[in-house]
């Protein structure tokens, strides 16, 4: 059995974490999201793997190599202009000669997939969908079965009057190479929208599984958080790096924490990280490595990843702060806002709820943001000042 990891997309609902970035390197918990897809295909010995790259591939190959670091062996499929779901895998078809598992570079799961491998090849099955109940299926495809668990209606993220099932696909397909000859090379074909269907119509051996364990699309800033709470509060069966000194609080390697420094899990600390005297980090935050966090600063339901600068007594709440950002002293970010790569906070300044800061952006001191779109207007840094403040931050 191989495996086949969709790591091409963009990730624009995540924006501005994506701008700079493809959607599968997100980082959640110090590691990228399709790190835990490796592990999760290596957990049930499929180690030769199929990835397939569309948005900003370099930064993907670069990190994760051919793969022998992880266990693995990766053999990467570039596509020129964008292929869909279905059209990404025709592309790698000649890798793909035995059944293979598929799975998204942007998706966290704990799914047994033996068992789901198990039901495909006791079906006979042509193609295996991996099913869940969810509250809110609107974003996804949603699937009715039969008796013998048949598919035997579908339909690609409807409207609530048009929703007859609360059971969706997870994007996770068990897939027999016949499957090929539904597919044209070089045409934009999508699983949900139009393989899927078409299998249906001409009553082939499309099946669904129910799958029992966590599964989360990290596709909206909002979940993106959610999902690394789930981690931090043992939702899902993932190992997170960093020992855990005491429950719910895990601590990287050589990370210098002062005294007078109040740590109120679940929360994650990355290697190298700093935290000064009065630094209070409460209830589902992750500190990247080599951040600093200054003198009475506080934290809480916040991300921040790695050499992220925070100044003396300012306040994080429900944020999220991308690599190489400098909040200056008394900054304060509220709920659900966001700050891309590189970005320079100054003094004294309040961004309210929501707001979104694109990379490389400045905000002069003393200002209350209300909305992305002041923001976005702002000139970008000079490079030569990136380098000075990244340098401050070592």
């Amino acid at each position: 059995m191989k495996g086949v990891i969709m790591a091409g997309g963009k990730g624009t609902r995540l924006r501005p974490l994506t701008c700079n970035i493809p959607k599968p390197m997100v980082p959640l918990c110090h590691k990228p999201v399709m790190e835990y897809g490796i592990e999760l295909l290596k957990e049930y010995g499929i180690t030769e793997i199929a990835v397939t790259l569309q948005y900003l591939p370099d930064i993907i190959k670069s990190y994760f190599g051919d793969g022998s670091q992880f266990g693995v062996n990766l053999h990467y499929f570039e596509e020129t202009s964008p292929l869909g779901t279905a059209g990404s895998i025709k592309n790698a078809e000649s890798f793909l000669d035995e059944p293979f598992v598929v799975i998204s570079g942007d998706a966290l799961t704990d799914f047994d997939l033996k068992k789901g491998i198990v039901f495909h090849q006791k079906k006979s099955a042509l193609a295996t969908i991996f099913m869940k109940q969810v509250s809110n299926p609107l974003d996804f495809g949603v699937i009715k079965t039969n008796e013998k668990n048949e598919i035997i209606r579908f339909l690609e993220k409807p409207n609530w009057n048009e929703v007859f099932s609360d059971t969706i696909n997870t994007g996770i397909y068990v897939l027999d190479p016949e499957v090929f000859q539904y597919l044209e090379p070089g045409v934009r074909t999508d699983f949900s929208r139009d393989l899927f269907p078409l299998l249906l119509k001409e009553k082939k051996a499309l099946y669904g599984y129910r799958a029992e364990g966590y599964w989360a699309d990290v596709g909206s800033l909002a979940t993106y958080r959610e999902t690394q709470f789930d981690m931090l509060n043992k939702k899902v069966k993932v190992a997170l790096t960093g020992k855990e000194v005491k429950s719910g609080v895990w601590i990287g390697e050589n990370v210098i924490i002062e005294e007078g420094v109040t740590l109120n899990g679940p929360l994650s600390i990355g290697d190298g990280a700093v935290l000064r005297t009065g630094v209070i980090v409460d209830d589902n935050c992750v500190v990247g490595r080599n951040t600093v966090l200054s003198t009475n600063s506080s934290l809480k339901q916040s991300i921040l990843w790695n050499d992220v600068y925070v100044g003396d007594k300012s306040e994080l709440r429900g944020t999220t702060i991308c690599r190489g950002t400098t909040l200056k002293h008394t900054v304060s970010l509220y709920e659900a806002s966001a700050v891309g790569d590189h970005c320079t906070i100054g003094a004294n300044v309040i961004v309210k709820p929501e707001v979104k800061v694109w990379p490389n952006k400045g905000i002069e001191e003393a200002v209350v943001v209300h909305t992305s779109k002041y923001v976005n207007r702002i000139r970008n840094i000079q490079r030569s000042q990136l380098i000075k403040t990244v340098g401050e931050i070592k």
